[in-house]
């Protein structure tokens, strides 16, 4: 018997517990199937109410908020807890009836995939008994913290080094001053006279150090040099470098703030795209019938956004390399439909609401199409295929009067195409003759291992063509 928490998409999650035996999993289901003819089956009581995984990077979650409170009776199809995941947040909902006996997760804790968050009971008489498996199971994680601490390597000190105090040394031979010769040079680019110094070296030799020391230098800090004689080989060992930033001193009055759930994604795909091998082609693109077409297509509720996503993506058809994904390095795929990410800024954060299948849909409704998923985005109520089925991805930053940037390619697509602002701009044509166009830089990053230049330069090619020749858009 198991227990299912959906969204409002095809995902179902499931757990199962008996209050005679615990049996979770799908071993535990499997098992129990193959014996149902000879062993009388037992009655699940408590069910766990695990942490869903919202999307195929999803981890961990983050509870916003629970809908129902200890105690509360549920039914079918009522929403229980809102989880925010790597994109967005999403209402889980029950497929059971039952009673919400214990939360085993609380608002604003995270949990892993799969992790239990509450405990659900079928009648009062489990209540009790949920109550305390919630307890067992936050005193097992609490044990489980303090195991993982204890057993933390304790902090090596960092070796310290004494400085001997400076012995004066009488010369071997009176009247004369021994001194290496880099402290003579020093000495005399400093304006030093070494007859007054008190050398630290052999036999009162004078070194550079004493030089610097008497012209207010500050030496170089020097590494530790170990002798080869007392070192042992624990010794002689160097600890890890430590991380540069534990090292920076906070400012006054600073202060820090941990990531979001959407935050650490973000931050975790650009550290995974430095994998990639990438390269960039900007490409420089005549505005003027665009612009004219839109100033047409404005009150009909085109959006700018649209008309690139949708010339992007006819651009694709005839280049669908371009629009191929490579994901172990070993192979690659030639993506069955188009399916166009835009960048979008969010409060505390960013997000890529996908275009599905842009090129088969008509200018109007590609632009109700996105108005509507930007609206979603803005609530973070994007479902999973909504934001993580893009296949090319436009970053538009021409909005902001930005002329040129570069975006970085994201996981598991091919291309990504940075859109700088529509500018006038001086123009000669083939004749010599100079005339003002307004006019735009495009610059795709891809994937090297499955783009070459000359792929992307005959995509930028036709996206050029289509651009500057805009009637198709519309058709």
């Amino acid at each position: 018997m198991a227990t299912h928490f959906h969204v409002k998409t095809p995902f179902s999650f499931s757990s199962s517990v008996s209050s005679a035996a615990q049996f979770t999993g799908p071993s535990a289901l499997f098992l129990r199937r193959r014996s149902i003819s000879r062993v009388p089956s037992v009655k699940a009581k408590i069910r766990e109410i695990f942490m869903p995984a919202l999307s195929s990077t999803m981890t961990e979650g983050k509870i916003v908020s629970w809908v129902k409170s200890e105690g509360d009776v549920l039914s079918k199809g009522e929403s229980v807890v809102v989880v925010e995941s790597d994109k967005a947040d999403m209402d889980v909902e029950t497929f059971y009836d039952g009673i919400l006996a214990a939360i085993v997760v609380n608002e604003g804790e995270t949990a892993q995939v799969g992790a239990p968050i509450g405990l659900l009971a079928e009648t009062e008489d489990e209540i009790a008994e949920a109550k305390a498996k919630a307890a067992r199971q936050s005193a097992s994680t609490s044990t489980n913290s303090a195991l993982k601490a204890e057993a933390a390597p304790p902090a090596v000190p960092e070796p310290v080094v004494s400085h001997p105090t400076p012995v004066a040394a009488t010369p071997s031979t009176p009247g004369r001053v021994v001194a290496t010769p880099y402290a003579k040079k020093l000495a005399k680019q400093h304006k030093v006279d070494v007859s007054k110094l008190v050398g630290t070296g052999p036999f009162g030799r004078i070194t550079a150090e004493d030089v610097e020391k008497a012209a207010g230098i500050t030496p170089a800090p020097k590494a530790n040099v170990v002798s080869s004689v007392a070192a042992s080989p624990a010794s002689a060992a160097a600890p890890p470098p430590a991380k540069a930033a534990s090292n920076l001193p906070l400012i006054p009055g600073s202060s820090m703030v941990p990531f979001t759930t959407m935050q650490a994604t973000v931050a975790k795909n650009m550290v995974e795209s430095l994998s990639v091998p990438t390269f960039r082609v900007g490409y420089p693109i005549n505005t003027d019938a665009l612009d004219a077409l839109y100033v047409k297509v404005k009150p009909k509720g085109v959006t700018m956004t649209a008309l690139l996503a949708k010339a992007a993506a006819m651009a694709l058809v005839g280049h669908p390399v371009v629009n191929a994904t490579c994901k172990d390095g070993k192979s690659f795929t030639y993506n069955s439909s188009i399916n166009i990410a835009v960048a979008v800024a969010i409060n505390g954060g960013l997000i890529t609401p996908v275009l599905q299948e842009a090129d088969k849909l008509d200018i109007y409704l590609l632009s109700k199409k996105w108005k509507e998923l930007v609206e979603k985005a803005r609530v973070k109520q994007l479902q999973p295929q909504e934001y993580n089925s893009g296949t090319f991805t436009l970053s538009n930053l021409g909005m902001y009067g930005v002329d040129k940037f570069d975006a970085i390619l994201p996981p598991g697509q091919g291309a990504i195409m940075a859109v700088g602002a529509s500018k006038p701009t001086v123009i000669a044509d083939k004749d010599g003759f100079f005339s003002v166009k307004n006019r735009m830089l495009v610059n795709v990053t891809a994937d090297h291992r499955i783009i070459y230049g000359a792929d992307l330069a005959d995509f930028l090619k036709t996206f050029a063509k289509i651009i500057e020749n805009p009637e198709s858009l519309t058709l």
